[in-house]
């Protein structure tokens, strides 16, 4: 995996704003970096993990800008990961905690990078039809742990323990959504723009990939952690026999891999699902 190309890819990623999720929006683009920072990714970090680390090491690189240029406004990283225990169990994790320089305004932000599949056979409802590759997670779902519980926690007795110098009262709270939304293959119906500037590529099962012209294409199966990255600045590729085999394998273990497709000098991407 190129390292700087994952950091990239993660801070042009779409940010689903307030007109969908319901809460204040933090975006990335509100830091200020003249240039994409290059650091060492762990490489034993999951997916979620990794995107917080990137964005963690981008807000502290944004504040060595700010202090360098004496600018007006950026944000200073107070506190990130705060694992909250109670009786010794761990209750929850608040992802960030920022300050703006200019305001002073002290901020909770909480991170995610998710992947969505659009099944418009779940119900009339564009935000309820947006679940994950395989099916166990949903945007809805997301949103209402957000709202229920992660963004509360900030509230609770252990968290104004663990940040005992920050009056929990004063500080705002926002959700930085990163998205790539995938619709069904050969779908025609319209997103509003939150949705449709998210919109990666497109899915199908098994039987219609089979039944396309693959022949002359190559192909990757990306692991998780490249997930979101650009198909075409991937060098190794493999032809639709071997991939054939490795998406058998997939689907009989009831797993929906993306699939990035290489055609001439023309890409795409999509999930191949098992439902």
């Amino acid at each position: 995996m190129k390292t700087s190309s994952r950091i990239t890819s993660i801070l042009k990623a779409n940010c689903l704003d307030t007109h969908v999720t319901g809460l204040p929006t933090f975006e990335l683009s509100q830091l200020h970096l003249t240039h994409t920072p290059i650091f060492e990714l762990p490489t034993q970090l999951r997916l979620g993990h990794l995107a917080e680390r990137v964005v963690s090491e981008c807000i502290q690189a944004s504040t060595n800008y700010t202090l360098l240029i004496q600018a007006s406004t950026n944000y200073t990283l107070l506190n990130e990961n705060i694992q909250l225990l109670e009786d010794k169990k761990t209750i929850g994790e608040i992802d960030f905690i920022l300050q703006e320089v200019e305001t002073q305004q002290i901020t909770h932000v909480e991170l995610a990078y998710k992947f969505y599949l659009y099944d418009p056979s779940r119900s009339s409802e564009v935000k309820n039809n947006w679940i994950g590759p395989n099916k166990n997670d949903s945007l809805t779902e997301k949103l209402e742990k957000l709202k229920t519980k992660q963004f509360s926690l900030l509230y609770h007795p252990c968290a104004k323990r663990a940040l005992d110098k920050i009056d929990v009262h004063n500080v705002t709270q926002a959700l930085c959504l990163l998205v790539s939304l995938y619709i069904p293959y050969t779908y025609k119906g319209n997103f509003n723009p939150s949705y449709s500037a998210a919109i990666k590529g497109y899915y199908l099962d098994l039987k219609t990939f089979i039944h396309l012209d693959n022949a002359t294409k190559t192909y990757r199966m990306p692991p998780k952690k490249e997930w979101g990255m650009e198909p075409s600045e991937n060098k190794t590729w493999v032809d639709y026999t071997v991939l054939s085999y490795q998406l058998t394998t997939c689907i009989a273990e009831r797993q929906a891999p993306l699939i990035w497709q290489k055609d001439e000098d023309s890409f795409t991407q999509f999930f191949v699902v098992w439902w």
